[in-house]
Formats: C-alpha cells, sequence, structure tokens
C-alpha cells in the first residue's frame, strides 16, 4: 500500500479507543486503520502516544481570524475558516445574526461560494425571527415574526445552502416557518426565546430538532414552568446546543445537560465572534458594537453575552477536563453527532475506513499539535 500513514497514536473509534493504532490514509480517505502490524506508507507520522480524533463539527460559528460571516466578501469569510480549521474544525456551518432580509440574501450569496466550494458545509440564520425578548446580542430593531415569502426568499437566496435556522416559537407564524424549513431541507431550530413549554411543542411537533445554545438567550427554567429549557432538553426528537466555554454555561451545567441528552442529542458549539483567534479589542456584530475583554465579547456598555471567542479544540478540553465527561464522550458531542445531524454520518465525523481523512492529533493535555482535512495537513 502507498499514503500517509499516521501511526502510534490512541485512536478514538465509534467502537472504542485503539492504542498504539495506526490509520492510513489514501487520496483524501481513511483507507484502512488498526492496531499491530503496521502497513507500508509513502509517509510516517508518528503519533508518539498522541490522541487521534475525528474533525470538530461546528454548526454555530460567526466567524474568527478577525473576520464575520456577514461579511459579503469570500476573502473574508477564508480567512473564520482557516482560523477554525487550524484548531481542529473541519466541518463548519457560517452562522449569520439578524438583519433586514435584504442584507441577509447578499450575506448568503456570498456565502454560497464557499459551500459550493466545499469550504463550507451550510449557512445558518440565527434570526431574525427571534424574540425581542430574549434578543441577546441581536438588534431588537429587526427582529420580526416569520412570514412564508421572507422564509422562502432566504432560502432561495441560499440554493440549499441554507442548512439551519434558529427562530422563537412563539411569534406569528412561527409553527408554519418551522414546516417550510423542514419540507426544504433545512434544519429548524429553536432559540432566542421567551416562549412558554406549551408554546416550544407545537414547534418541535412541526418538525424542529435543534435547541441554539441551549440555556442562553432563553427563558430560565422555572419548576412550574419548564419554558423551552426544560420542553428542548428532555425530548428526544431535539439535539441541543452547548457552548462549553464555561462562561455561557457552569460545568454543572454542561454536565446535567450533557448527562441528560446523552450522546445522541448533545453537540458542542463555539459561537464564535471574530475575535476568536484574535483576541481582546473591539468588534461590530450586526450593527451593535460588541467589546472583548479577558476573551470575552459583551454588548458595549452592557453586561450581555455576545458570543465567544471559543475554538472546537477549547470546547472540546473543557468538556473534558473541565466537566469531567470521557474523551469519546467529547468526540460524539464534537465530530459524531454534529456530523450526523447535518446530514453527514457517511462522509465524516468518526475514524472508520471510507470515511473522509478529517482528524485532529491531540497531545496528553488535549491541545492540538495537528489537523488534517480531506486527507491534507492544515497549515
Amino acid at each position: 500500500m502507498a499514503g500517509r500513514l499516521i501511526a502510534g497514536g490512541r485512536l478514538v473509534t465509534a467502537e472504542g479507543v485503539v492504542d498504539d493504532g495506526w490509520l492510513l490514509v489514501e487520496d483524501g480517505y481513511i483507507s484502512a486503520l488498526g492496531s499491530g502490524e503496521r502497513p507500508r506508507a509513502d509517509e510516517t507520522v508518528e503519533a508518539d502516544g498522541a490522541w487521534v480524533v475525528p474533525g470538530f463539527v461546528d454548526i454555530h460559528c460567526h466567524g474568527g481570524g478577525g473576520e464575520p460571516f456577514m461579511s459579503t466578501d469570500p476573502a473574508r469569510a477564508r480567512v473564520a475558516v482557516d482560523t477554525h480549521a487550524r484548531r481542529g474544525t473541519t466541518t463548519l456551518l457560517a452562522s449569520l445574526v439578524s438583519r433586514p432580509v435584504d442584507e441577509l440574501v447578499e450575506q448568503i450569496s456570498a456565502l454560497r461560494e464557499l459551500v459550493e466550494d466545499g469550504l463550507l458545509a451550510g449557512v445558518h440564520l440565527e434570526g431574525p425571527f427571534l424574540s425581542a425578548a430574549r434578543c441577546g446580542a441581536h438588534d431588537p430593531n429587526i427582529l420580526r415574526a416569520p412570514d412564508t415569502d421572507s422564509v422562502a426568499t432566504l432560502l432561495r437566496a441560499g440554493r440549499g445552502a441554507v442548512r439551519m435556522v434558529t427562530l422563537a416559537p412563539e411569534l406569528e407564524n412561527s409553527v408554519n416557518a418551522v414546516r417550510q424549513l423542514v419540507d426544504a431541507g433545512s434544519i429548524a431550530a429553536i432559540g432566542h426565546t421567551d416562549a412558554t413549554e406549551a408554546q416550544v411543542m407545537p414547534a418541535v411537533d412541526a418538525g424542529a430538532t435543534v435547541a441554539t445554545h441551549l440555556f442562553n438567550g432563553m427563558r430560565p427554567l422555572h419548576h412550574r414552568e419548564p419554558g423551552p429549557i426544560g420542553a428542548l432538553l428532555d425530548d428526544e426528537r431535539v439535539t441541543v446546543e452547548l457552548i462549553c466555554d464555561l462562561v455561557h454555561l457552569s460545568p454543572t451545567i454542561v454536565r446535567l445537560a450533557a448527562k441528560h441528552a446523552g450522546l445522541g442529542r448533545t453537540v458542542l458549539v463555539t459561537d464564535a465572534i471574530a475575535a476568536a483567534g484574535v483576541g481582546d479589542g473591539s468588534y461590530d456584530i450586526g450593527g451593535l458594537e460588541v467589546v472583548v475583554k479577558d476573551g470575552v465579547p459583551t454588548l458595549a456598555g452592557g453586561t450581555s453575552l455576545a458570543g465567544s471567542t471559543l475554538t472546537m479544540d477549547v470546547a472540546f478540553r473543557n468538556l473534558v477536563q473541565g466537566c469531567g465527561l470521557s474523551v469519546p464522550e467529547a468526540v460524539a458531542a464534537t465530530s459524531t453527532r454534529p456530523a450526523a445531524l447535518l446530514g453527514l454520518a457517511d462522509t465524516t465525523g468518526k475514524l472508520a475506513k471510507g470515511m473522509s481523512a478529517d482528524l485532529v492529533v491531540l497531545n496528553a493535555g488535549l491541545h492540538v499539535d495537528s489537523v488534517m482535512r480531506r486527507g491534507s495537513w492544515v497549515g
């Protein structure tokens, strides 16, 4: 055999951890993996006992490297993609914040080029169909109820690239919008909502399957009114996003949610803004000024969190070292489950023969040593 061999690592596969394992990459795909006697290869990289895990899949990310995805310049969006790729994210949805529909159409059209090139797995619209009562870092003056024509316009702009849309189920026509999105092949997500449990359930029954950053931007959980948190966390049909920067959520809350939802329904996301990979400073998110101090973004003049500076490698490490989950559980939440949610379970999200060679080598401290995307090392 020829190809590129990664050997001597701790491979995390669907069947378990393979110690002193090897993995052969040919033509961008995993052609074989195992332990013991190694196959011949053109190039051998010694992992020296490091963890080898599938490439991370981030379904909620607004930018990075100083660049936001809301720019209409594809070159700027590529900077954000590259920034997260160097930190292990090999599959990424570009998230857009609430803006008028005509502006979103321009932004979607620009990002569609990167989707068609395979650099992005699609576009996520976080708004404008959100609750002003739970707007977070979204301009409340732009928020509105969904209508059939606006939803159709946004979907048409994507030509299949709009993979997920977050909305508040209590808004007028939201349940119909959920059906419209699902019928078009997009994922309907529930977030930035002040809904009661009774208002959430019709949207789930209509096909909503994701809780956008559970706990954040939602009516709080109450023992007599579960609201969206209780309803979504407890429903087996719903996958829950968790921002595992240990700022948005405490380790105890992350652990409680992940343990209740289980491996099949837990997804870690970054909700990263342009500041990810850059640092403190002043940034613009959808026309609102955001100040990043000590790595934490907040709206200027206030305390409301405005996304994060998180990258998926840090989220992975936080889940294990900060919240007490295992490395295989972290793999499920950062790779396997989000890939399946996007309909990519047959191509990425796990280390197995025939899968795309998307992988991350992590040292004993769970820091990134190297990243491979589609069989090529990421610089």
